[in-house]
């Protein structure tokens, strides 16, 4: 492939404030053109990226990236975090049925919509670490598979039968309690599992001094050894659309070593909760090319 002709990929990233600038034209390039055809909401497209590889370049989450790589798939992962967020909220229950506490859901059914889901990874991480939740005695109870083939979930996750809505689930009273993240019903009989959750985050936050990462952007792997031109361009527009964004306090920084204890706190939760086979380190999330990126 010539280093000078101009590459057209086809990408699935959804419209961030850190990515809009690149998908209205402020951001461009001469030597890569990002042909943007997922879908408006981003990980619908996650399995047709991994396993169809319908997709050339763009967003993935992190705990999907994390099985890929540890499965072989051939994409490769640049340090520019796409979003990230405070999780503590992002875990519920109907508090018209009697009060819970995180322990509580021991023994429990908690739905959550699929185990190897990056909301679901963090939340586990939090209630294991932060209130001593034994994370294999709760029952959890998933919609959907991985996007990742290879992945089999662990010995205590149940498959909920097609059709099945969690928060419904989770007012009527058949799960405890659901992580939902952003698909939380407005409803004041919602209550957050964890007390006070912005409060319980910035205090994790001071201690921890990082951002949980949600989404990353990747390129087939090929690309990165045949083109590290287009690598550095993509990374870039990233970095200028990004710019373009209002300053936000829940916004992963870019860099490799910038992300290091974050990645390596994924990883790390990852393997205990049994979603990757092995503890994979932080450099081998990237090759040369992406590595240096940002530094």
């Amino acid at each position: 492939m010539a280093s000078s002709s101009v590459v057209s990929l086809k990408t699935n990233l959804a419209d961030y404030p850190v990515t809009l600038a690149m998908k209205d034209g402020r951001v461009s390039s001469e030597l890569v053109k990002l042909d943007y055809r997922g879908p408006k909401v981003a990980n619908k497209a996650f399995k047709d990226m991994i396993r169809d590889n319908a997709y050339e370049a763009g967003e993935l989450a992190i705990i999907t990236y994390l099985q890929a790589r540890a499965w072989g798939k051939p994409f490769v992962m640049l340090p520019a975090p796409i979003s990230g967020r405070f999780q503590h909220h992002c875990i519920a229950f109907n508090h018209e049925r009697g009060p819970l506490a995180p322990k509580d859901i021991e023994g429990r059914r908690v739905g959550v919509r699929t185990y190897s889901q990056t909301t679901g990874l963090w939340v586990r991480g939090i209630l294991q670490h932060e209130y001593g939740v034994n994370l294999d005695d709760v029952r959890w109870m998933t919609i959907e598979d991985a996007h990742v083939t290879e992945f089999q979930d662990p010995a205590n996750c149940e498959r909920l039968p097609a059709g099945s809505k969690l928060a419904d689930m989770m007012m009527n009273g058949e799960l405890a309690a659901a992580i939902l993240g952003s698909d939380m019903p407005k409803d004041p009989r919602v209550q957050s599992l964890i007390p006070d959750p912005a409060a319980a985050a910035q205090a994790w936050y001071e201690r921890e001094r990082l951002i949980p990462i949600n989404h990353v952007f990747v390129v087939r792997q090929e690309l990165s050894k045949q083109r590290p031109d287009v690598m550095r361009e993509i990374y870039r527009m990233l970095v200028e659309s990004r710019g373009f964004a209002p300053v936000s306090a829940t916004r992963p920084p870019f860099g490799l070593e910038a992300n290091r204890r974050g990645l390596d706190l994924a990883i790390e939760w990852s393997y205990e909760q049994k979603i990757i086979p092995r503890r994979l380190s932080v450099d081998e999330l990237f090759d040369d090319t992406t590595a240096a990126l940002g530094a």
